[in-house]
C-alpha cells in the first residue's frame, strides 16, 4: 500500500506540472512551504525568468545571483527533478547504494538536482548544465557522495553536463552587489514609488545601479590589494 501511495503522490505532483515548464512558466518541485522548518530560505524574482526562485540555503541564493546576472545563461530551473524516479532507483542498484528515501515511509522519493542551466555557448548552440550545491564540509560524507553518484550518472545518460558547486567557487562581495542592483530592478513595485512616472523611475533606477557599480570596483580594488593581487 505504500508504495501505490508514494506513486500516486509523485504522480499527482508530475500532473500539477511540478518540475516542468520553461522560464516564466516552470515550476520547482519542491517549494520552501514544503520545508517549513528548514534553515535559510530565500525567495528571489528572478531577473531573466520573471518568476519567483525557490532557494533553500544562502549558498543557493548566491549561487543564482551569478546564474541571473551571467549574459550567457538562458535560463534558470531550481530544484529539478530526475524523472522518472525509476531510472534512479535503477542507478543506485547497479551501484549497490540506497537510493533516498522519505524518512517517515521509507521509500524511494523523487530526487532533484539543485539548478538545472540553459546555457547559450558562444558558437550560438543552447545547451543543458546541471549543478548541485555543497558546502566543502560536506563532500567528506560518504552518504552526500553516494547521492552525488546517482545524480552524476543519471545525468551523463541524459548527456548534460553535471558538476559541483561549493561556496569556493561563489563570492559573497559579488553576490552581494548582484543583490543590491535587484533592489532597483523592481522600484516600481515598491509602494512609494507607484505615482512616479515612468521615466523618471527609469532615471532614477540607472543613476542608483551606476552608484553601486562605482562602490563594488572601489570595494573590488580595495580587495585585491589587501590580497597582494595587484
Amino acid at each position: 500500500m505504500a508504495k501505490r501511495n508514494r506513486k500516486l503522490d509523485y504522480e499527482k505532483m508530475i500532473k500539477e506540472g511540478l518540475g516542468s515548464g520553461k522560464g516564466i512558466d516552470y515550476k520547482p518541485w519542491l517549494k520552501i512551504q514544503n520545508f517549513p522548518s528548514k534553515g535559510r530560505v530565500t525567495r528571489v524574482k528572478g531577473i531573466k525568468t520573471q518568476r519567483q526562485h525557490e532557494l533553500f540555503s544562502d549558498l543557493e541564493r548566491n549561487y543564482f545571483y551569478y546564474l541571473d546576472f551571467a549574459d550567457n545563461v538562458v535560463d534558470i530551473r531550481e530544484q529539478f527533478p530526475l524523472l522518472p524516479i525509476n531510472e534512479t532507483i535503477m542507478i543506485a542498484q547497479e551501484l549497490g547504494i540506497e537510493h533516498s528515501k522519505d524518512p517517515t515511509t521509507k521509500e524511494p522519493i523523487v530526487m532533484t538536482t539543485y539548478f538545472l542551466i540553459t546555457c547559450k555557448e558562444q558558437n550560438g548552440d543552447i545547451v543543458e548544465k546541471a549543478r548541485t550545491l555543497k558546502y566543502k564540509n560536506y563532500l567528506l560524507n560518504k552518504r552526500v557522495l553516494e547521492k552525488f553518484e546517482i545524480e552524476r550518472l543519471y545525468f551523463e545518460k541524459q548527456e548534460i553536463d553535471w558538476g559541483i558547486v561549493t561556496e569556493e567557487e561563489v563570492d559573497k562581495t559579488v553576490s552581494n552587489f548582484i543583490a543590491d542592483l535587484y533592489t532597483y530592478q523592481y522600484l516600481s513595485e515598491i509602494e512609494s514609488f507607484n505615482e512616479i512616472d515612468v521615466e523618471s523611475l527609469e532615471d532614477m533606477k540607472l543613476y542608483f545601479i551606476s552608484q553601486c557599480i562605482t562602490i563594488f570596483i572601489k570595494n573590488t580594488i580595495h580587495l585585491v590589494k589587501g590580497l597582494g593581487l595587484a
